[in-house]
């Protein structure tokens, strides 16, 4: 079985097509599923951490003409 010149482009992205999809479902499936929300947050809150800013601070440019 020849496959015709004017497919092989065809083929060939069909073929890739189908064994990405097939890597992405393998990952899909072994991938854990995410922490709850409200965990995510309380983890976020238990821990602040300090936030030192350097330099001036950002001031948007809302009109350039006008300078």
């Amino acid at each position: 079985m020849r496959v015709p010149e004017d497919n092989r482009n065809m083929v060939l992205l069909g073929g890739v097509t189908l064994v990405c999809a097939a890597l992405a479902g393998i990952a899909w499936a072994v991938d854990p599923a995410p922490a709850p929300a409200s965990a995510r947050l309380a983890a976020y809150a238990a821990n602040p951490t300090d936030v030192r800013v350097v330099g001036s601070p950002f001031v948007p440019d809302t009109n350039p003409r006008e300078r």
